[in-house]
């Protein structure tokens, strides 16, 4: 094969290549995350509560078990999806917060509370 028939072979891999790494980290970058802490009614951090996320379009849960500060982190959220959030401990419970698709921050910060059981 001469190295011009090699190169119409190979350009159009390579543009193909090249156009798919595009995509792809265009796709890492339209994501997002949520994050806060778990507070009781008293305002204090509660640490080892469960935090549920739940995707309303597939209805997938993820869950995250608050750290010493009573914080939690949830990443590679997809911006078109609805989100709602909630807690619960041994205090108590919190109400559901959604984390909207209309919201555009890459980084929510959603504070949850817990009500006395």
């Amino acid at each position: 094969m001469t190295r011009r028939g090699l190169a119409f072979v190979l350009l159009p891999i390579l543009t193909v290549g090249l156009a798919f790494a595009q995509t792809r980290k265009g796709e890492e970058t339209n994501v997002r995350a949520v994050q806060g802490t778990v507070s009781d009614a008293s305002g204090n951090a509660v640490s080892g509560a469960v935090v549920q996320l739940k995707n309303t379009k597939t209805l997938q849960i993820r869950s995250f078990i608050t750290k010493e500060q009573g914080d939690y982190y949830f990443h590679g959220l997809s911006p078109d999806v609805d989100y709602e959030l909630k807690a619960e401990a041994q205090s108590g419970n919190s109400g559901t917060k959604t984390l909207s698709s209309f919201d555009s921050r890459k980084q929510a910060v959603l504070n949850l509370k817990l009500d006395k059981k």
